[in-house]
């Protein structure tokens, strides 16, 4: 690691955890709408000095409304390996991002039924644990495969990759 991607993951990490505390109402619960996930899918632009700041902007973002070290440890797992895997298929972008939903569904739908009662999930009659695991997949979905992947692709047009590589820094 160097200094230039070690600053790139603090600035994510702040800024994730930032935004998750900024939208906190919406951030938590069985029904949520992490804003804040849509830098996710940035690591297709930065890397994995960005899968690593959304993972301790997780970290952080989750002792705002602290659920206990359950939440705090492994809503940041779920996010490293939501970014490492939109790292590793950033060719195929959209792939990358509907499957950093679904690891963000599973990984943080399957302990969150535990702290909250199940949501109404469209209507269906599901098991408690199912029906987090679709609510949170589903939010998910929107944050990373629909604003994160929109961000992705907006700012790769502008010409920020460009720039990126001519400050150094590897995209």
């Amino acid at each position: 690691m160097n200094v230039k991607e070690i600053s790139l993951a603090a600035v994510l990490a702040a800024l994730y955890a930032t935004l998750v505390v900024v939208f906190a109402p919406i951030s938590y619960g069985p029904i949520q709408l992490r804003v804040a996930d849509c830098l996710i899918p940035l690591s297709a632009l930065l890397g994995w000095p960005a899968a690593l700041g959304v993972s301790l902007g997780a970290l952080v973002g989750n002792f705002y409304y602290f659920l206990g070290p359950v939440d705090v440890i492994f809503g940041a797992l779920a996010n490293l390996l939501a970014g490492l895997l939109i790292w590793k298929l950033r060719g195929r972008l959209l792939v990358g991002c509907v499957g950093a939903s679904l690891v963000i569904g599973l990984v943080v739908g399957g302990y969150l039924w535990a702290f909250f009662p199940p949501p109404d999930v469209l209507g269906l009659t599901l098991p408690v644990w199912l029906a987090m695991i679709v609510s949170i997949s589903l939010s998910s979905l929107i944050s990373v495969a629909v604003i994160g992947y929109g961000l992705v692709k907006g700012l790769d047009a502008s010409g920020l990759r460009k720039l990126l590589e001519s400050r150094g820094i590897k995209a």
